[in-house]
């Protein structure tokens, strides 16, 4: 009985033994890679420094020469033709895609081999959603009830509601405004079917303003009418009693929020002269994703890498040809 906790007390300790071997080990085959490392680095200094300085002089070079730029053009899509306007956009990309040249340059982009990418975004603007009708309002919170509110508003189908979006486009190289935001404002402009859409609907909106001013103009006069009468009443010191069914508070009501709709008018239709009106750009922003821009950090290690890639397998494929050939 007394023999068993004395052997768990020695298979303890040898366990420990063996794990503090282990240990030491693991440490030390870090220390031996670590000279090793170093003893190539040494050996190799030469081969390791020519590489370097040649990586960062042609990640210089590239650097230098292949630089890519960044282009926004914020667009607003009048008349319903949002999905119209996604549509160009998707097409125009697949041209890019398919190096479609000819077609690029039929539309007017004047350096169609230096436009790499093209894309179109939403500019989310829930508030603005919500505040142009009360039916966004209620459908957008009848989804919520079922879904992630923040999720909604960024899916296509709502995202594509929003009044502004976001074109996006990269070239290899600076571009102007007459060499890429014309021709490409141009081409999304060019649908007989919207052009007539735009010229009904400007029509209706300055019907519209001028039926506004005839009434605003016919409620001044009714005013200045009952101004005038009440001034006369005043003057001849009679008491003048007035009916509250003629609503006089609702008629001016009435004017305020026609004087509101004329301004509104006013301001939609500076926006009207477009199918697809810009409203801003911004051109040639360097682009610094991925390795742009950072070759002539990223090339020496890269060489140095493969240098060392090579070197390795060189050793390991001597290793086991001595191997093999002291086994036969």
């Amino acid at each position: 009985m007394s023999t068993n906790p004395k052997q768990d007390s020695e298979n303890q300790e040898i366990d420990l033994t063996m794990l503090s071997n282990k240990i030491g080990g693991f440490f030390q085959g870090i220390s031996s890679f670590i000279f090793n490392a170093i003893q190539f680095v040494l050996r190799k200094i030469v081969i390791i420094g020519t590489l370097f300085v040649i990586g960062v002089g042609l990640g210089v070079y590239l650097d230098t020469t292949n630089k890519n730029y960044d282009h926004e053009i914020i667009v607003q899509p009048n008349f319903g033709s949002t999905d119209y306007l996604y549509a160009k956009i998707d097409l125009l990309e697949s041209k890019i895609k398919e190096n479609d040249t000819v077609f690029l340059k039929s539309i007017g982009i004047l350096e169609p081999s230096k436009l790499s990418k093209i894309e179109i975004k939403p500019i989310v603007d829930v508030y603005k959603f919500i505040n142009t009708s009360e039916q966004n309002f209620e459908l957008l919170k009848l989804m919520s009830e079922d879904s992630d509110i923040k999720k909604i508003v960024e899916e296509k189908p709502t995202s594509k509601n929003y009044m502004y979006h976001m074109i996006s486009f990269k070239t290899k190289e600076r571009t102007t405004t007459k060499k890429s935001v014309e021709p490409i404002l141009k081409y999304l402009n060019s649908s007989e079917y919207f052009k007539k859409i735009q010229k009904e609907y400007i029509n209706n909106e300055q019907l519209k303003i001028k039926s506004n001013e005839i009434t605003i103009n016919q409620i001044d006069g009714f005013l200045n009418s009952f101004s005038n009468t009440v001034n006369g009443n005043a003057k001849s010191d009679k008491l003048v009693y007035y009916n509250e069914n003629t609503q006089l508070n609702d008629v001016i009501v009435t004017k305020n929020k026609l004087v509101q709709e004329q301004g509104n008018l006013r301001l939609e239709m500076v926006g009207l002269d477009k199918i697809i009106k810009e409203n801003s750009y911004t051109l040639n922003t360097e682009n610094n994703e991925s390795v742009n821009g950072k070759l002539k950090l990223v090339l020496p290690l890269l060489f140095i890498f493969i240098y060392i890639l090579i070197h390795s397998f060189g050793s390991f494929y001597k290793r086991q040809a001595l191997v093999k050939k002291q086994s036969l």
